[in-house]
């Protein structure tokens, strides 16, 4: 899939008057539409799509078994609090959320070594909360979602009130925070979907957003113009109550 260069066209055909009319006096060399995208609008930045499953992170509501295996009176099943941190005996709380496995480990592990000796923690999922979803666009109910268990692209989709008949359901666009932290961008033909049994519908992970563009390349660069620049330092900055850190 051409991504950059589908986004770049539908970024451009809706300013080009305005770039043309720009340009001066009319008894000028006319310029051609095919020399002004690069020149007038910056490219975006998105990285590209990757579909590698990132080591979890934990998030508020998840369940975890503690075990602390020279010192089994310790361990404990927890459930990540709302502030992000995890209730230990003999130790102040932790901060687990936005932390993998070994990341929580070692933190706990750090936290015990001043009332242990070389102590040795280890941590797995009981687990996980709802997967939260953000669906905006040409659907019946906008908002953030709660995804029980797997989830896509077509059930958030469905569960927003399903598309507006004004929806472009051939060119949905999925933003994902990527491994390093910048948002990666697709889309997806959910029309197919729709018929298709074997068709992409675009598993979806935690904070994932899902917008439905009305039909017309003009909606969808009004769209790429304003509504991911506003929506994406939200959805992917991370803090919970104030909390961050230890």
């Amino acid at each position: 899939m051409h991504r950059r260069t589908i986004l770049t066209a539908a970024l451009a055909l809706p300013f080009a008057a305005t770039g043309l009319a720009a340009c001066g006096h009319v008894d000028r060399e006319p310029i051609t539409p095919a020399a002004r995208p690069t020149a007038t609008f910056s490219d975006i930045g998105y990285a590209d799509w990757s579909d590698q499953e990132p080591d979890y992170r934990f998030y508020p509501g998840d369940e975890l078994e503690v075990s602390v295996p020279s010192a089994v009176e310790l361990n404990k099943s927890v459930v990540v609090q709302p502030d992000g941190r995890v209730a230990l005996p003999l130790i102040a709380p932790v901060m687990a959320a936005d932390r993998t496995i070994g990341e929580l480990e070692a933190s706990i592990t750090q936290a015990y070594s001043s009332q242990l000796l070389r102590p040795q923690v280890q941590v797995s999922i009981k687990s996980t909360a709802p997967l939260k979803v953000f669906v905006g666009g040409e659907v019946g109910n906008p908002g953030a979602f709660d995804m029980a268990g797997d989830s896509d692209a077509l059930r958030a989709i469905i569960q927003a009130g399903g598309f507006k008949t004004s929806a472009k359901r051939t060119s949905v666009v999925i933003i994902r925070r990527g491994p390093n932290g910048r948002a990666m961008l697709r889309t997806a033909n959910l029309l197919s979907g729709m018929t298709n049994g074997r068709a992409d519908l675009v598993p979806l992970r935690r904070f994932d957003v899902v917008y439905v563009p009305r039909s017309g390349v003009s909606e969808a660069g009004l769209f790429m113009q304003q509504y991911f620049r506003d929506l994406l330092p939200i959805s992917f900055s991370y803090a919970i109550n104030g909390f961050s850190g230890n």
